[in-house]
């Protein structure tokens, strides 16, 4: 039990520093929020709901790997390498597809029932 109390304060410690640290996460986290209020304000339905948490926990899990990924570059390769910055490049382009992919999916369900 110990273990499993300890496995979930790590996570909120993760959390805690990308909140921090990441104003992209930031963004998302204010961005997923303001969705979740549009969504009680336009009555979404179940299906509706389903897709926009979902949307919401993709952008919030691709950016806190994203995190992790650029600190173990940084660590791994703390002097300018080529390759690393691919690396960090590439892991932030998976945050840009996720929310650009977020956000169609945010227009396909809100649009319609602002209009």
């Amino acid at each position: 039990m110990k273990k499993l109390i300890s496995s979930f304060a790590y996570a909120i410690k993760g959390l805690n520093y990308t909140f921090r640290s990441q104003l992209n996460f930031k963004i998302h986290c204010f961005g997923g929020l303001l969705a979740i209020i549009l969504g009680f304000l336009v009555d979404l339905n179940s299906y509706e709901w389903l897709w926009i948490i979902l949307s919401i926990a993709m952008v919030i899990i691709l950016e806190l790997v994203n995190t992790a990924i650029e600190i173990l570059v940084d660590l791994v390769s703390p002097e300018y390498h080529p390759k690393a910055e691919t690396i960090k490049d590439v892991a932030a382009a998976s945050v840009l597809i996720g929310a650009l992919m977020a956000l169609i999916i945010g227009l396909f369900i809100f649009v319609p029932k602002l209009i």
